[in-house]
Protein backbone atom coordinates (compact mmCIF):
# COMPACT_ATOMS: atom_id res chain seq x y z
CA UNK A 1 0.00 0.00 0.00
CA UNK A 2 1.49 3.74 -0.82
CA UNK A 3 0.46 6.43 -2.41
CA UNK A 4 0.09 6.71 -6.08
CA UNK A 5 -1.59 9.53 -7.31
CA UNK A 6 -0.23 13.16 -6.40
CA UNK A 7 -2.18 16.60 -7.23
CA UNK A 8 0.25 19.79 -7.30
CA UNK A 9 -1.78 22.92 -6.98
CA UNK A 10 0.77 26.03 -7.54
CA UNK A 11 0.27 29.33 -9.76
CA UNK A 12 4.10 28.94 -10.05
CA UNK A 13 4.27 27.03 -13.34
CA UNK A 14 8.43 26.35 -12.23
CA UNK A 15 7.90 25.18 -9.26
CA UNK A 16 4.78 22.79 -10.77
CA UNK A 17 7.13 21.64 -13.45
CA UNK A 18 9.99 20.57 -10.69
CA UNK A 19 7.78 18.64 -8.75
CA UNK A 20 6.09 17.06 -11.47
CA UNK A 21 9.75 15.60 -12.44
CA UNK A 22 10.70 15.17 -9.24
CA UNK A 23 7.72 12.77 -8.68
CA UNK A 24 7.45 11.13 -11.75
CA UNK A 25 10.99 10.45 -11.73
CA UNK A 26 10.18 8.63 -8.24
CA UNK A 27 7.50 6.75 -9.96
CA UNK A 28 4.69 8.99 -9.17
CA UNK A 29 1.43 9.25 -11.31
CA UNK A 30 1.04 13.49 -11.09
CA UNK A 31 -1.67 15.91 -11.88
CA UNK A 32 -1.25 19.95 -12.04
CA UNK A 33 -3.83 22.56 -11.22
CA UNK A 34 -2.54 26.44 -11.13
CA UNK A 35 -5.09 27.58 -9.02
CA UNK A 36 -7.45 26.03 -6.11
CA UNK A 37 -10.50 25.98 -7.93
CA UNK A 38 -8.97 23.84 -10.83
CA UNK A 39 -7.19 21.70 -8.12
CA UNK A 40 -10.76 20.85 -6.69
CA UNK A 41 -12.27 19.48 -9.45
CA UNK A 42 -9.37 17.26 -10.12
CA UNK A 43 -9.77 16.11 -6.94
CA UNK A 44 -13.48 15.71 -6.90
CA UNK A 45 -13.37 13.04 -10.37
CA UNK A 46 -9.97 11.83 -9.26
CA UNK A 47 -8.39 9.13 -6.61
CA UNK A 48 -5.77 11.70 -5.59
CA UNK A 49 -3.67 10.32 -2.40
CA UNK A 50 -2.04 13.25 -1.98
CA UNK A 51 -2.24 17.30 -2.73
CA UNK A 52 0.83 19.40 -2.27
CA UNK A 53 -0.17 23.15 -2.68
CA UNK A 54 0.97 26.62 -2.46
CA UNK A 55 -0.66 28.64 0.75
CA UNK A 56 -1.38 32.27 -1.46
CA UNK A 57 -2.95 31.68 -4.79
CA UNK A 58 -5.56 33.77 -6.63
CA UNK A 59 -9.54 32.63 -6.61
CA UNK A 60 -8.84 30.03 -3.54
CA UNK A 61 -6.00 30.31 -0.98
CA UNK A 62 -4.30 26.82 -0.02
CA UNK A 63 -6.54 26.92 2.84
CA UNK A 64 -9.40 26.73 1.51
CA UNK A 65 -8.47 24.41 -0.82
CA UNK A 66 -7.52 22.16 2.46
CA UNK A 67 -10.79 22.56 3.68
CA UNK A 68 -12.78 21.47 1.08
CA UNK A 69 -10.74 18.56 -0.57
CA UNK A 70 -11.05 17.36 3.65
CA UNK A 71 -15.04 17.28 2.87
CA UNK A 72 -14.55 15.87 -0.24
CA UNK A 73 -11.76 12.94 0.05
CA UNK A 74 -11.17 12.87 3.92
CA UNK A 75 -8.22 9.78 3.21
CA UNK A 76 -6.24 12.45 1.16
CA UNK A 77 -2.71 13.94 2.69
CA UNK A 78 -2.24 17.62 2.40
CA UNK A 79 1.04 19.03 2.06
CA UNK A 80 1.44 22.69 2.21
CA UNK A 81 3.88 25.11 0.35
CA UNK A 82 4.68 27.99 1.60
CA UNK A 83 7.62 30.93 2.19
CA UNK A 84 9.89 31.07 5.70
CA UNK A 85 8.73 34.27 6.28
CA UNK A 86 4.76 32.72 6.09
CA UNK A 87 5.09 29.91 8.57
CA UNK A 88 2.53 30.30 10.72
CA UNK A 89 0.05 29.60 7.86
CA UNK A 90 1.57 25.91 7.96
CA UNK A 91 1.36 25.41 11.15
CA UNK A 92 -2.91 27.33 10.86
CA UNK A 93 -3.31 24.58 8.06
CA UNK A 94 -1.64 21.45 10.15
CA UNK A 95 -4.21 22.56 12.57
CA UNK A 96 -6.68 22.38 10.15
CA UNK A 97 -5.82 18.85 9.24
CA UNK A 98 -3.06 19.08 7.12
CA UNK A 99 -0.42 16.38 7.11
CA UNK A 100 2.93 18.30 6.29
CA UNK A 101 4.39 21.35 5.14
CA UNK A 102 7.18 22.61 2.49
CA UNK A 103 9.29 25.54 2.92
CA UNK A 104 10.10 27.29 0.10
CA UNK A 105 12.88 27.18 -1.39
CA UNK A 106 13.16 23.21 -1.13
CA UNK A 107 15.47 20.79 -2.71
CA UNK A 108 14.04 17.48 -4.03
CA UNK A 109 15.57 15.11 -1.63
CA UNK A 110 13.08 17.15 1.20
CA UNK A 111 10.58 16.26 -1.08
CA UNK A 112 11.40 12.92 -1.15
CA UNK A 113 11.66 12.49 2.59
CA UNK A 114 8.12 13.84 3.67
CA UNK A 115 6.87 11.45 0.51
CA UNK A 116 8.76 8.62 2.24
CA UNK A 117 6.90 9.21 5.95
CA UNK A 118 3.38 9.98 4.09
CA UNK A 119 3.73 6.86 2.47
CA UNK A 120 4.46 4.94 6.38
CA UNK A 121 1.19 7.34 7.31
CA UNK A 122 -1.02 6.18 4.28
CA UNK A 123 -0.18 2.79 4.95
CA UNK A 124 -1.28 2.65 8.44
CA UNK A 125 -4.19 4.74 8.01
CA UNK A 126 -5.48 2.29 5.45
CA UNK A 127 -4.49 -1.05 7.69
CA UNK A 128 -6.61 0.94 10.94
CA UNK A 129 -9.47 1.48 8.91
CA UNK A 130 -9.64 -2.04 8.07
CA UNK A 131 -9.16 -3.30 11.45
CA UNK A 132 -11.81 -1.00 12.91
CA UNK A 133 -14.14 -2.59 10.39
CA UNK A 134 -13.04 -6.23 11.27
CA UNK A 135 -12.59 -7.37 15.07
CA UNK A 136 -11.31 -11.02 15.00
CA UNK A 137 -12.55 -12.76 18.35
CA UNK A 138 -10.76 -15.77 18.39
CA UNK A 139 -8.70 -17.45 21.15
CA UNK A 140 -5.51 -16.02 22.38
CA UNK A 141 -4.11 -19.62 22.47
CA UNK A 142 -4.62 -23.22 20.68
CA UNK A 143 -6.04 -25.71 23.88
CA UNK A 144 -5.29 -29.22 22.86
CA UNK A 145 -3.88 -32.61 24.82
CA UNK A 146 -4.91 -34.89 22.37
CA UNK A 147 -1.98 -36.71 19.89
CA UNK A 148 -3.88 -35.36 16.49
CA UNK A 149 -3.64 -31.38 18.55
CA UNK A 150 -0.32 -31.95 19.07
CA UNK A 151 0.81 -33.17 15.65
CA UNK A 152 -1.21 -30.17 14.10
CA UNK A 153 1.24 -28.17 16.60
CA UNK A 154 4.24 -29.35 15.78
CA UNK A 155 3.46 -29.11 12.05
CA UNK A 156 2.41 -25.01 12.48
CA UNK A 157 5.59 -24.55 14.31
CA UNK A 158 7.17 -26.44 11.67
CA UNK A 159 6.18 -24.04 8.67
CA UNK A 160 5.61 -20.73 10.02
CA UNK A 161 8.52 -19.51 9.66
CA UNK A 162 8.34 -20.53 6.04
CA UNK A 163 6.46 -18.41 3.29
CA UNK A 164 4.57 -21.69 1.93
CA UNK A 165 1.14 -21.22 1.11
CA UNK A 166 -0.52 -24.08 3.82
CA UNK A 167 -4.95 -25.40 3.54
CA UNK A 168 -6.26 -25.88 6.34
CA UNK A 169 -8.87 -28.78 6.12
CA UNK A 170 -11.93 -29.57 8.78
CA UNK A 171 -15.60 -29.50 10.09
CA UNK A 172 -16.79 -26.19 10.55
CA UNK A 173 -16.32 -25.15 14.21
CA UNK A 174 -12.91 -26.99 14.50
CA UNK A 175 -10.80 -24.33 14.93
CA UNK A 176 -9.50 -23.31 11.70
CA UNK A 177 -9.09 -19.91 11.47
CA UNK A 178 -7.61 -20.22 15.23
CA UNK A 179 -4.99 -22.49 13.31
CA UNK A 180 -4.53 -19.75 10.34
CA UNK A 181 -3.45 -17.49 13.40
CA UNK A 182 -0.98 -19.55 14.67
CA UNK A 183 0.64 -20.12 12.11
CA UNK A 184 1.13 -16.00 11.43
CA UNK A 185 1.69 -15.22 15.00
CA UNK A 186 4.56 -17.51 15.12
CA UNK A 187 5.89 -16.19 11.55
CA UNK A 188 8.67 -13.75 10.59
CA UNK A 189 4.96 -11.52 9.10
CA UNK A 190 3.86 -11.79 12.73
CA UNK A 191 3.75 -7.64 12.89
CA UNK A 192 2.40 -7.41 9.81
CA UNK A 193 -0.73 -7.67 8.69
CA UNK A 194 -3.30 -10.69 9.46
CA UNK A 195 -5.97 -10.47 6.77
CA UNK A 196 -9.29 -12.59 6.49
CA UNK A 197 -11.41 -12.81 3.81
CA UNK A 198 -14.81 -14.80 4.32
CA UNK A 199 -15.46 -16.14 1.10
CA UNK A 200 -18.97 -17.70 1.69
CA UNK A 201 -20.32 -14.04 3.17
CA UNK A 202 -19.28 -12.07 0.33
CA UNK A 203 -21.80 -11.55 -2.29
CA UNK A 204 -20.40 -13.31 -6.15
CA UNK A 205 -20.98 -9.36 -7.42
CA UNK A 206 -18.59 -7.61 -4.53
CA UNK A 207 -15.79 -10.60 -4.08
CA UNK A 208 -13.61 -9.00 -7.24
CA UNK A 209 -13.39 -5.79 -5.96
CA UNK A 210 -12.86 -7.17 -2.20
CA UNK A 211 -9.94 -9.09 -3.42
CA UNK A 212 -8.24 -6.87 -5.30
CA UNK A 213 -10.00 -3.55 -4.97
CA UNK A 214 -11.00 -0.52 -7.21
CA UNK A 215 -9.62 2.61 -8.55
CA UNK A 216 -12.44 5.16 -8.43
CA UNK A 217 -15.22 5.80 -11.19
CA UNK A 218 -14.63 2.06 -12.28
CA UNK A 219 -17.96 0.95 -11.65
CA UNK A 220 -21.69 2.40 -10.41
CA UNK A 221 -21.15 3.62 -6.68
CA UNK A 222 -17.59 3.60 -6.80
CA UNK A 223 -17.45 6.78 -5.49
CA UNK A 224 -13.77 6.49 -4.09
CA UNK A 225 -10.28 4.25 -4.48
CA UNK A 226 -10.34 1.23 -2.27
CA UNK A 227 -8.07 -0.92 -1.78
CA UNK A 228 -8.68 -4.59 -1.99
CA UNK A 229 -7.66 -7.52 0.61
CA UNK A 230 -4.85 -8.50 -1.18
CA UNK A 231 -3.09 -5.08 -0.90
CA UNK A 232 -3.98 -4.45 2.94
CA UNK A 233 -2.29 -7.65 3.44
CA UNK A 234 1.20 -6.98 1.71
CA UNK A 235 3.84 -8.11 3.73
CA UNK A 236 1.77 -9.78 5.70
CA UNK A 237 -0.85 -13.35 5.99
CA UNK A 238 -4.19 -13.38 3.75
CA UNK A 239 -6.58 -15.90 5.07
CA UNK A 240 -9.04 -17.27 2.84
CA UNK A 241 -11.90 -18.95 4.70
CA UNK A 242 -13.70 -21.07 3.04
CA UNK A 243 -12.12 -20.75 0.08
CA UNK A 244 -14.21 -23.63 -1.84
CA UNK A 245 -16.86 -21.01 -2.28
CA UNK A 246 -15.50 -18.74 -4.57
CA UNK A 247 -16.92 -18.36 -7.77
CA UNK A 248 -15.48 -20.15 -10.49
CA UNK A 249 -15.08 -17.50 -12.82
CA UNK A 250 -12.54 -15.33 -10.33
CA UNK A 251 -10.35 -18.54 -9.66
CA UNK A 252 -8.46 -17.46 -12.87
CA UNK A 253 -7.30 -14.34 -11.21
CA UNK A 254 -6.49 -15.89 -8.29
CA UNK A 255 -4.33 -18.45 -9.71
CA UNK A 256 -3.08 -15.57 -11.23
CA UNK A 257 -1.78 -13.74 -8.02
CA UNK A 258 -0.41 -16.86 -6.41
CA UNK A 259 1.96 -17.21 -9.60
CA UNK A 260 2.79 -13.53 -10.19
CA UNK A 261 2.18 -12.36 -6.67
CA UNK A 262 0.49 -9.07 -8.94
CA UNK A 263 -3.02 -8.18 -9.69
CA UNK A 264 -4.82 -4.84 -10.72
CA UNK A 265 -7.71 -3.38 -9.41
CA UNK A 266 -10.94 -3.06 -11.19
CA UNK A 267 -10.92 -0.44 -13.39
CA UNK A 268 -6.99 0.01 -13.45
CA UNK A 269 -4.47 -0.68 -15.94
CA UNK A 270 -1.02 -0.53 -13.63
CA UNK A 271 -0.02 -3.70 -12.07
CA UNK A 272 0.42 -3.77 -8.24
CA UNK A 273 2.71 -6.08 -6.69
CA UNK A 274 2.24 -7.89 -3.40
CA UNK A 275 4.13 -10.29 -0.58
CA UNK A 276 1.51 -12.17 1.09
CA UNK A 277 1.55 -15.48 3.23
CA UNK A 278 -1.36 -17.51 1.50
CA UNK A 279 -3.67 -19.48 4.20
CA UNK A 280 -6.71 -20.98 2.78
CA UNK A 281 -9.36 -23.16 5.06
CA UNK A 282 -12.24 -25.43 3.66
CA UNK A 283 -14.85 -27.51 5.39
CA UNK A 284 -15.84 -29.48 2.14
CA UNK A 285 -14.51 -32.19 0.41
CA UNK A 286 -12.37 -30.54 -2.20
CA UNK A 287 -11.19 -33.28 -4.19
CA UNK A 288 -15.35 -33.95 -4.94
CA UNK A 289 -15.36 -30.14 -5.50
CA UNK A 290 -12.40 -30.12 -8.33
CA UNK A 291 -13.73 -33.53 -10.00
CA UNK A 292 -17.23 -31.93 -10.39
CA UNK A 293 -15.49 -28.81 -11.45
CA UNK A 294 -16.58 -26.30 -8.43
CA UNK A 295 -12.62 -25.80 -7.99
CA UNK A 296 -9.68 -25.85 -10.13
CA UNK A 297 -7.35 -27.95 -9.61
CA UNK A 298 -4.23 -26.13 -10.30
CA UNK A 299 -5.74 -23.29 -8.32
CA UNK A 300 -5.89 -25.88 -5.41
CA UNK A 301 -2.40 -27.22 -5.46
CA UNK A 302 -1.27 -23.84 -5.33
CA UNK A 303 -2.73 -23.52 -2.07
CA UNK A 304 -1.96 -26.39 -0.84
CA UNK A 305 1.54 -26.81 -0.82
CA UNK A 306 1.42 -27.16 3.61
CA UNK A 307 -2.01 -29.22 3.90
CA UNK A 308 -3.28 -29.10 7.96
CA UNK A 309 -5.93 -31.51 8.72
CA UNK A 310 -8.05 -30.86 12.10
CA UNK A 311 -10.07 -33.92 12.89
CA UNK A 312 -13.50 -33.26 14.45
CA UNK A 313 -13.88 -32.73 18.14
CA UNK A 314 -15.62 -35.95 18.75
CA UNK A 315 -12.57 -37.98 17.65
CA UNK A 316 -9.83 -35.98 19.63
CA UNK A 317 -12.17 -36.71 23.01
CA UNK A 318 -9.31 -35.83 24.97
CA UNK A 319 -9.20 -32.11 24.35
CA UNK A 320 -12.71 -31.89 25.21
CA UNK A 321 -12.12 -31.53 28.97
CA UNK A 322 -9.57 -28.48 28.58
CA UNK A 323 -10.94 -26.82 25.92
CA UNK A 324 -14.11 -26.78 28.20
CA UNK A 325 -11.84 -25.43 31.58
CA UNK A 326 -10.49 -22.54 29.38
CA UNK A 327 -13.67 -21.22 27.69
CA UNK A 328 -14.66 -21.44 31.53
CA UNK A 329 -12.40 -18.96 32.82
CA UNK A 330 -12.50 -17.28 29.73
CA UNK A 331 -15.72 -16.49 29.47
CA UNK A 332 -16.06 -15.83 32.83
CA UNK A 333 -13.58 -12.99 32.76
CA UNK A 334 -15.51 -11.38 30.03
CA UNK A 335 -18.53 -11.42 31.65
CA UNK A 336 -17.50 -10.56 35.15
CA UNK A 337 -18.80 -13.56 36.69
CA UNK A 338 -16.72 -15.00 39.34
CA UNK A 339 -14.52 -17.96 38.12
CA UNK A 340 -16.46 -21.59 37.89
CA UNK A 341 -16.03 -24.91 38.02
CA UNK A 342 -17.21 -28.31 36.26
CA UNK A 343 -18.99 -31.03 38.46
CA UNK A 344 -17.63 -34.48 37.30
CA UNK A 345 -21.45 -35.41 36.27
CA UNK A 346 -21.22 -31.89 33.78
CA UNK A 347 -17.62 -32.80 32.52
CA UNK A 348 -19.05 -36.68 31.82
CA UNK A 349 -22.16 -35.23 29.95
CA UNK A 350 -19.85 -32.79 27.38
CA UNK A 351 -17.73 -36.18 27.50
CA UNK A 352 -20.79 -38.36 26.06
CA UNK A 353 -22.09 -35.57 23.61
CA UNK A 354 -21.28 -35.92 20.17
CA UNK A 355 -20.22 -32.13 19.02
CA UNK A 356 -21.14 -32.82 15.55
CA UNK A 357 -20.41 -28.22 15.87
CA UNK A 358 -17.13 -28.73 17.17
CA UNK A 359 -15.12 -26.28 19.40
CA UNK A 360 -17.48 -23.55 18.21
CA UNK A 361 -20.74 -25.26 19.58
CA UNK A 362 -18.63 -26.54 22.72
CA UNK A 363 -18.35 -22.43 23.79
CA UNK A 364 -21.40 -21.63 22.84
CA UNK A 365 -22.50 -24.08 25.39
CA UNK A 366 -20.45 -23.03 28.07
CA UNK A 367 -20.94 -19.55 27.44
CA UNK A 368 -24.92 -20.08 27.55
CA UNK A 369 -24.24 -22.07 31.10
CA UNK A 370 -22.30 -18.92 32.90
CA UNK A 371 -24.46 -16.17 31.36
CA UNK A 372 -27.76 -17.98 32.76
CA UNK A 373 -26.92 -19.67 35.80
CA UNK A 374 -26.76 -17.96 39.01
CA UNK A 375 -23.63 -15.43 39.80
CA UNK A 376 -23.19 -17.30 43.01
CA UNK A 377 -22.92 -20.86 41.99
CA UNK A 378 -19.59 -21.83 41.38
CA UNK A 379 -19.96 -25.41 40.38
CA UNK A 380 -21.21 -25.78 36.69
CA UNK A 381 -23.97 -28.80 37.13
CA UNK A 382 -25.56 -30.97 34.36
CA UNK A 383 -28.38 -28.51 34.99
CA UNK A 384 -26.95 -25.44 34.09
CA UNK A 385 -25.85 -27.19 30.54
CA UNK A 386 -28.32 -27.09 27.44
CA UNK A 387 -27.57 -29.77 25.20
CA UNK A 388 -30.04 -30.90 22.60
CA UNK A 389 -31.06 -34.06 23.05
CA UNK A 390 -31.75 -35.48 19.51
CA UNK A 391 -27.90 -34.74 19.12
CA UNK A 392 -26.70 -37.50 21.99
CA UNK A 393 -25.63 -40.70 20.75
CA UNK A 394 -28.05 -42.81 18.99
CA UNK A 395 -30.88 -44.75 21.33
CA UNK A 396 -30.02 -48.53 21.79
CA UNK A 397 -32.48 -51.05 20.54
CA UNK A 398 -34.21 -50.94 24.26
CA UNK A 399 -34.83 -47.56 24.15
CA UNK A 400 -35.88 -46.86 20.38
CA UNK A 401 -39.64 -47.08 21.61
CA UNK A 402 -39.10 -43.21 23.00
CA UNK A 403 -38.98 -42.56 19.57
CA UNK A 404 -42.68 -43.29 18.85
CA UNK A 405 -43.24 -39.76 20.75
CA UNK A 406 -41.30 -37.50 17.84
CA UNK A 407 -42.75 -36.00 15.19
CA UNK A 408 -41.99 -36.83 11.36
CA UNK A 409 -39.44 -33.65 11.15
CA UNK A 410 -37.62 -34.62 14.10
CA UNK A 411 -37.13 -38.43 13.45
CA UNK A 412 -36.17 -36.88 9.82
CA UNK A 413 -33.26 -34.79 11.99
CA UNK A 414 -32.44 -37.71 14.38
CA UNK A 415 -31.94 -39.61 10.66
CA UNK A 416 -29.90 -37.02 9.27
CA UNK A 417 -27.58 -36.71 12.07
CA UNK A 418 -26.96 -40.64 12.69
CA UNK A 419 -25.98 -40.77 8.85
CA UNK A 420 -24.09 -38.24 8.56
CA UNK A 421 -21.93 -39.48 11.63
CA UNK A 422 -21.94 -43.18 9.81
CA UNK A 423 -20.73 -41.42 6.92
CA UNK A 424 -17.35 -39.65 9.08
CA UNK A 425 -19.72 -36.14 7.63
CA UNK A 426 -18.95 -37.03 4.40
CA UNK A 427 -22.43 -35.07 2.43
CA UNK A 428 -21.57 -37.00 -1.39
CA UNK A 429 -22.02 -40.54 0.97
CA UNK A 430 -24.60 -39.71 3.39
CA UNK A 431 -26.63 -38.56 0.98
CA UNK A 432 -26.14 -41.62 -1.05
CA UNK A 433 -26.98 -43.57 2.11
CA UNK A 434 -30.28 -41.86 2.24
CA UNK A 435 -31.36 -41.68 -1.23
CA UNK A 436 -31.32 -38.15 -1.82
CA UNK A 437 -30.05 -35.77 -3.88
CA UNK A 438 -26.95 -34.12 -2.40
CA UNK A 439 -27.96 -30.43 -2.83
CA UNK A 440 -31.18 -31.53 -0.57
CA UNK A 441 -29.12 -32.75 2.24
CA UNK A 442 -27.48 -29.54 1.90
CA UNK A 443 -30.40 -27.76 2.49
CA UNK A 444 -31.62 -30.45 4.98
CA UNK A 445 -28.34 -29.60 6.89
CA UNK A 446 -28.64 -25.70 7.01
CA UNK A 447 -32.31 -25.89 7.52
CA UNK A 448 -31.67 -28.01 10.73
CA UNK A 449 -28.61 -25.79 11.76
CA UNK A 450 -26.20 -29.06 11.42
CA UNK A 451 -22.94 -26.97 10.23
Amino acid sequence: MKIENILIVDDDELIRKFLIETLQRLGYKTFEASNGQEGLEIIRDQTIDLVFTDMKMPKMSGLDLLKKAKQISPKTIIVVITAYGSIENAVQAMRLGAYNYLLKPFAADTVEAILGKANEHYSLVEENDYLKEKTNNVPSQIVGESPAMQEILAVVKRVAASNASVFIHGESGTGKEVIAHAIHNLSHRSNKPFIKVNCAAIPETLIESEFFGHEKGAFTGASAKRLGRFELANHGSLLLDEISEIPHSLQAKLLRVTQEREFERIGGTNPIKVDVRMISTSNRDIHELIENKYMREDLFYRLNVIPVYIPPLRERKEDIIPLSEYFVMQLCQENNRRIKELTAEAKKLLMDYPWFGNVRELQNVIERAIVTMKSDNLKIGVEDIYISADKMPSPSRKDKQLLRGMTLKELEKQLIIETLHSSDRNPKKAAKTLGIPEDLLHDKIREYELE
